[in-house]
């Protein structure tokens, strides 16, 4: 690797943790502005002396300024320290780690099939454009983007599982392959909407590029439609591969609607749980992960366009 090539990607770096920063401490000033007591949370509904509230204020130094607060939760971040559970009285690393294999399995699974199903049927449509198949998909794309995926949920479960008994209803498994055919109907649902929206993105772009001068002058040098396809994919990829990264956040967020739906002890469901008991440092956990996992996938999109684009690459070496 070159040196402006380097220097491109370090720049690329810099700026994301930057934007880790921000967030996090947006995040934090959030919570921190939120109505409620988090020493009332933390002893109950049972009534309270003020020695009481003043002992858990001192013990979890929620009276200090602002900025120290967040400034120690930043440093014991770094070091790996998310703080204590005000619902559980544990460390909130464990708990994540506890919940994220469900949540990465499911969106893992969901994104693959989205991928596998939508890139295909995107080109297919583009290449046939106006044809019967072609209509067919994106009106049947059109209704998979606008489907809620807790309603898809909720009627894979009444057919497949309730009526037809071919899965699971709820829970994880035991086993490999147990656990997998549990995650199966909560991948579909999810994936539903995903590949709807790659195919949506596919078609655009390889239509897009279908109708440049390049295409109709290899088709004039006698080029077969086979390697002329494949000047348009590559071309096609890099807004491809875009959308591909920005869908990570909407599997995130699909995610937690469905662990909800198909009762799955994944990050979703712990999200729910702690927004709904006020349970402070495990959602500043889970918001900085979620912020975490998007910002690294825009970092690898960045810098896939070099391996993509040789124009990407000529850019950074210039700049």
């Amino acid at each position: 690797m070159n040196r402006p090539v380097l220097t491109f990607v370090l720049r690329r770096v810099a700026a994301t943790l930057a934007l880790l920063v921000a967030l996090s401490l947006l995040v934090f000033a959030l919570l921190y502005l939120a109505p409620g007591d988090v020493a009332r949370t933390m002893l109950g509904t049972r009534s309270v002396t003020p020695e009481a509230l003043a002992q858990v204020r001192a013990r979890y130094h929620l009276d200090d300024p602002f900025l120290v607060q967040y400034w120690r939760w930043l440093t014991g971040v770094v070091t790996g320290d998310f703080g204590t559970s005000i619902r559980t009285g544990g460390p909130v690393g464990p708990l994540l780690l506890d919940r994220t294999g469900v949540t990465a399995a499911v969106s893992g699974l969901a994104f693959l099939l989205s991928i596998l199903a939508g890139v295909p049927a995107g080109v297919a449509t583009a290449v046939r454009r106006g044809r019967l198949l072609d209509r067919v998909v994106v009106t049947a794309s059109v209704v998979g983007v606008s489907a809620p995926g807790f309603a898809v949920g909720l009627i894979l479960l009444y057919v497949f599982a309730l009526g037809l008994g071919w899965f699971p209803v709820y829970g994880t498994g035991t086993g490999f392959l147990d656990a997998l055919w549990h995650l199966v109907l909560p991948a579909v649902a999810l994936a539903l909407g995903l590949g709807a929206f790659v195919v949506k993105l596919t078609r655009a772009a390889v239509v897009r590029e279908l109708d440049q001068d390049y295409v109709t002058f290899a088709r004039g040098r006698g080029l077969s439609e086979r390697r002329v396809l494949r000047l348009v994919l590559r071309n096609a990829a890099i807004p491809i591969v875009t959308s591909l990264g920005l869908m990570v956040a909407y599997l995130f967020g699909g995610t937690v609607l469905i662990e909800v739906t198909f009762a799955l002890p994944g990050l979703g469901a712990l999200i729910e749980e702690s927004v709904l008991f006020k349970d402070i440092p495990v959602v500043q956990a889970l918001t900085l992960v979620v912020a975490l996992v998007v910002s690294v996938t825009a970092l690898a999109v960045d810098l896939s366009y070099l391996a993509i684009d040789p124009r990407v690459r000529t850019r950074a070496v210039r700049g």
